[in-house]
Parts: C-alpha cells; structure tokens; sequence
C-alpha cells in the first residue's frame, strides 16, 4: 500500500475517533445535569454506544500510526525528535480515551462523582492535546 494511503487512512481514523471523544464528555455535561431517570437512561444508552463506536477507530489509528513508522524505518524514527513528542501526547490521548470508559461505566451504575462544570473542562481539555499533536505533525519542529 502506497505510503500516502496509509497517511491517508491514519488521519481519517484519528478525525473518526477525534469526532466521538469531543462529543463524549459533551454527553456526560447533559448527562450529569438531569434528574430524570428515564433521560439518564437514555444518556446511558448513548453514552456507551459512542465509545463503542469510536474505539475501533483509535484502534485503527494506531495500527496506521505503527505502520507510518515501520515504512519509513527505525533511522527515521530516531532522528524525528518531533515525533517522540507526538507520540508521548497520543499516549496521554489514549489515556484520556481510556478514563472516557472509566466515566461511562460510572454513569451506567448512576455513580457521578462530578459537575457538570468538570465534564465542560474534561471536554475542552483534549482540544490543545490534538492541536499540539497536528503542529508537531505538520511543522516537524524540534
């Protein structure tokens, strides 16, 4: 496969997969705000439907990722001090993936140990990872 359709496919997965951890934390604000327990019921349901959904794709990033780096060999990889970075900022992305799980799980047994306000925050805060990610990406500095 042609090194640019794996680029190709790693940015599309990435975009997939930015698109529904954004929109995740979004749900738990709503989420944490009602009192209905047939809405809370229905947050669950989607809740864990989007991170079912998304998780492929985080999956599929990473394998494109890997193989980004596999095609253009260790050499390469040693001397892109930029990318050491990237990758210790994608680590933390997965990390916040992960803890995404934590939440939804938490919410699915009516255990919120948070405000509303902290799930604004937690949605907003990934935003400068990924910008970071796509300069150091894009601008191949450092």
């Amino acid at each position: 496969m042609s090194l640019l359709w794996i680029k190709a496919l790693h940015l599309f997965f990435m975009v997939a997969w930015m698109a529904g951890i954004f929109y995740l934390p979004r749900l738990f604000v709503y989420h944490s705000q009602t009192d209905n327990q047939a809405v809370k019921d229905q947050f669950k349901i989607m809740e864990r439907r989007l991170w079912w959904f998304v998780t492929p794709f985080a999956f599929l990033t990473l394998i494109f990722g890997v193989w980004l780096v596999g095609a253009y060999g260790a050499s390469w990889f040693k001397a892109a001090h930029w990318l050491h970075i990237k990758l210790l900022l994608v680590a933390a992305i997965y990390i916040y993936h992960f803890y995404l799980y934590h939440l939804v799980k938490q919410f699915s047994c009516d255990v919120n140990q948070h405000s509303s306000r902290f799930y604004r925050i937690l949605n907003e805060a990934p935003v400068l990872i990924l910008l970071a990610v796509v300069c150091l990406a894009v601008v191949k500095m450092l």
